[in-house]
């Protein structure tokens, strides 16, 4: 899905289609051309709504984006299928390449074709736009099959000189006019979007001029009268104000973490300092969320350079690490970093530094362009697709009065803002750098960037207390039910943020069955060191739920004085917080606040979009996809039906699906016939008669209890004799292992900060007449992921939100994401354009209203 707060990364992934399929009552007949059943649409309504939002605004970032949300009637609805005919789409990338780019020119070009528009590419960006001839040609379907997993801009991206001065923008316009284009989409930085904007704002003048030469004839000039601009950010640097997370970040997060867990085996054999500079020249973003997701001893940024004793605090910092056991430091340092004199920090800088100061063996290094490179992320193919399919639709409705736009991330939603607007504010951020007014920078880049930076400063630079402190609590922490990647990262934040509030955290190995057998021990700050990076869980978890020990559970939370409880699990995470809500009738030694983190690969907990975990198993599977992927298109003609984790849940099969560009991806939440199966068998058929001879089908473990993984095998080998070949892979549990990726790095370290400060005014709010008695429906939570913010939901409040037979919420918000996997794998669908990002405004806010 995040920014952060989606993302929360990501992480994690993730924007609101603005697609949802229209389902129809079908015929038998009918039945059999389709594959995949639809979301069923809102009902239709006669009436035109507006919901006043301004009293709650949502934000991107520090700019507040207030929603309208329109119900429309069933004639206001577009013909999708029909909308593009008659029109032509243009697709360039321009600037610095981003990991994601090719997922978004996919998307654009086949959603384009979709809506029966032409779609052209645009090589080598805005100098392919002025050269014309061969850097523009059509593209069709089969052009961007594989696309998804390559890193860079397959179609190029250069500098280009000639497209800054007026002359070049005229050959640019005559080589569109020509080719009958009027929209174009372009994917890079702000300086890339801003070049689009005066190119679209000279348009008319410029088709006056051609005119006027006589290279357009007065008829093309007519046809080409106005010109619709939408651009999509791609840039790692995450430097773009008016999108929560632009294309490419999440990569350059993966490829600095594998640089960095790397690089840390070998710092503890030497016990070495290493400074990494990573990129960031005019924003700190990926040099932050890195020192979040490895633990770092300190991180450089240019919206906040260190205090004028820096240097005599980075040496105290590094010795306490090492006096309380550590046999390395890691130090994070943006390219741009700079003191309050606006003067560099550089690695070398630092080096020197410590080598002088502490005699540290001590090495730098610098990442570089390593960082652009590679597969893309699971979160940044995803996001890509979702911003081409928005961008298309941008450009098809665009009128000449629509000013241009670019398509961005506000939580789980797209959202369209005035290109120009975005580019301003992030200028201010600049400007507000280069004038010295840090703390305004810091509110410009959002509440999510500075939340960011409140959770580190707190981990790398307060120290706990060395003796106890008057008032302070005792915070047992447990893991419950199946083991994810970001468990161990979550443990750790809650731990030390528990003792630098001055609390005692104790730590309970395997679950509640080692809360009632007493499996219980202190854990004091170096006892969770090293531990972001670990996969699984370091303290043990098992399924077992409360219920059945409660007398033994009570007795050792007397014992052990435990005055609260945080539990890091999944669906039994939950479940556990209900029956400890309901044991409170019978044990008062059960009123004790406690807070769910939710925790499960198959992100089924209610009351959070988004569960530690989910992020790192889905990468799994699509690095999985890649390489199958890569065998099918060697041999040709072979077909693979892949199972996918997830119990009943169906997230992690569609998500995958998007993600690695699947076929079909078959789900529990959305029933299935042989009819629908039969269809996609022939789908296939069809897709070997192109040049694109292999498939890839997805199928969650229990989305059906008949239809099972060999069943769906065994009919695509019969069906497919002569035609193609199928082969089965059951992913199995390699989802829940693996080292966590940097989205569930840092969503488990704020999860955990935020789980454990709720913690303790919950605490000191339930204390009476000297002890802790919390028996209120507030005093049990689930801290979640909602939209763009973190919230704490009452268990009990969740029970009519959740269907417990199939351990899944009854409402899921990817759902509506799956006719976008329809659309991209060349599915007959209908598409109701009737819920869509409308264009909204941003203003810049004074110095003190960011967000919280």
């Amino acid at each position: 899905m995040h920014k952060d707060e989606f993302h929360l990364k990501f992480f994690m992934c993730v924007i609101q289609s603005r697609q949802l399929v229209r389902t129809r009552q079908r015929t038998a007949e009918e039945a059999s051309t389709s594959s995949m059943l639809i979301p069923k649409p809102p009902p239709k309504t006669d009436t035109l709504k507006s919901l006043d939002t301004t009293d709650d605004p949502d934000t991107v970032g520090s700019i507040p984006i207030f929603k309208t949300e329109w119900i429309m009637t069933h004639e206001e609805h577009h013909a999708a299928k029909t909308l593009g005919i008659g029109k032509a789409i243009a697709v360039l990338t321009s600037g610095g390449d981003a990991q994601g780019m090719n997922a978004a020119v996919r998307a654009v070009v086949r959603v384009g074709i979709f809506t029966g528009a032409r779609v052209f590419f645009v090589h080598e960006g805005y100098q392919g736009l002025v050269d014309g001839g061969d850097h523009i040609r059509e593209a069709t379907w089969e052009s961007v099959s594989m696309m998804l997993q390559l890193g860079g801009t397959v179609i190029g991206s250069a500098r280009c000189k000639d497209f800054r001065e007026r002359e070049g923008r005229l050959r640019a316009a005559y080589n569109l006019v020509k080719r009958g284009i009027t929209n174009l989409c372009v994917i890079g930085g702000d300086g890339s979007l801003t070049g689009a904007d005066t190119f679209r704002s000279e348009w008319s003048d410029l088709l006056s001029d051609l005119q006027k030469a006589g290279k357009i004839t007065d008829e093309e000039a007519t046809k080409s009268s106005y010109l619709n601009i939408v651009g999509l950010v791609g840039s790692i640097d995450n430097d773009f104000c008016g999108t929560d997370m632009t294309i490419g970040t999440d990569s350059a997060l993966h490829r600095i973490i594998e640089i960095v867990d790397a690089i840390t085996t070998t710092a503890q054999s030497h016990q070495r300092t290493f400074v990494l500079e990573v990129m960031g020249r005019h924003c700190g973003y990926l040099a932050l969320v890195t020192s979040l997701s490895c633990g770092a001893d300190w991180v450089f940024i240019p919206e906040c350079p260190p205090d004028d004793d820096w240097e005599e605090h980075l040496c105290r910092r590094l010795s306490e690490t090492r006096t309380r056991g550590s046999r390395l430091n890691i130090i994070i340092v943006a390219e741009g970093a700079i003191d309050k004199n606006g003067k560099p920090i550089t690695s070398e800088d630092i080096k020197n530094l410590v080598v002088k100061r502490l005699g540290y063996d001590t090495r730098v290094t610098v990442l570089g362009h390593v960082q652009r490179g590679g597969t893309p992320s699971a979160f940044d193919r995803i996001l890509g697709s979702r911003m081409g399919v928005e961008a298309v639709m941008a450009l098809l409705e665009g009128t000449p009065d629509t000013p241009a736009c670019v398509v961005s991330l506000s939580g789980n939603q797209a959202v369209r803002l005035p290109l120009m607007e975005c580019v301003q504010v992030t200028k201010d951020v600049t400007k507000a750098m280069d004038d010295k007014k840090f703390d305004e920078a810091m509110k410009l880049r959002g509440r999510s960037f500075m939340n960011n930076w409140e959770v580190y400063k707190l981990l790398a630079h307060v120290r706990p207390p060395v003796s106890k402190v008057s008032g302070s609590h005792t915070v047992a922490v447990m893991n419950v039910g199946a083991p994810a990647a970001g468990m161990n990262a979550a443990v750790r934040s809650t731990v030390r943020i528990g003792l630098i509030q001055g609390n005692r955290v104790l730590v309970v190995h395997d679950g509640f069955e080692g809360l009632a057998k007493g499996q219980i021990e202190e854990a004091g700050w170096s006892y969770v060191g090293g531990w972001t990076g670990q996969g699984g869980s370091k303290l043990g978890t098992k399924r077992t739920l409360p219920k059945k020990s409660f007398e033994q559970i009570s007795a050792n939370i007397t014992k052990f004085n435990i005055q609260g409880l945080v539990i890091i699990g999944g669906f039994e995470a939950y479940t556990g917080g209900l029956e400890l809500m309901e044991g409170r009738k019978q044990f008062d030694e059960l009123c004790i606040p406690f807070v769910v983190i939710p925790a499960t690969v198959s992100n089924n907990v209610p009351g959070s979009d988004f569960s530690i975990g989910a992020d790192t198993a889905l990468n799994t599977i699509c690095t999985t996809c890649d390489r199958i992927k890569q065998s099918a298109a060697g041999t040709k003609r072979r077909v693979f039906i892949i199972e996918t984790m997830g119990g009943y849940c169906g997230y992690l099969a569609t998500m995958a699906g998007l993600a690695a560009g699947a076929d079909a991806a078959y789900i529990f939440e959305e029933p299935f016939t042989i009819r629908d199966l039969q269809a996609n068998v022939e789908h296939l058929v069809q897709k070997m008669k192109t040049t694109v001879k292999r498939g890839l089908v997805l199928r969650n473990e229990k989305c059906n209890e008949n239809y099972t993984t060999d069943f769906i095998f065994n009919l695509y080998s019969e069906e497919g004799k002569g035609i193609f070949d199928s082969r089965k892979n059951v992913l199995g549990h390699m989802q829940q292992g693996g080292s966590p990726t940097p989205f569930d790095r840092n969503f488990a370290t704020k999860m955990g900060a935020k789980a454990m400060n709720w913690m303790s005014g919950k605490i000191k709010e339930s204390y009476r007449n000297g002890r802790i008695f919390a028996n209120t429906p507030d005093s049990g939570c689930v801290l979640g992921m909602r939209k763009r913010a973190l919230v704490f939901q009452p268990v009990t409040e969740l029970k009519d939100q959740t269907d417990f037979e199939h351990r899944i919420p009854k409402e899921q918000w990817w759902l509506k994401l799956r006719p976008i996997l329809k659309i991209l794998a060349k599915y007959e669908i209908d598409l109701d354009t009737s819920d869509h990002a409308h264009l909204e405004h941003i203003s810049r806010k004074r110095s003190g209203e960011a967000g919280v």
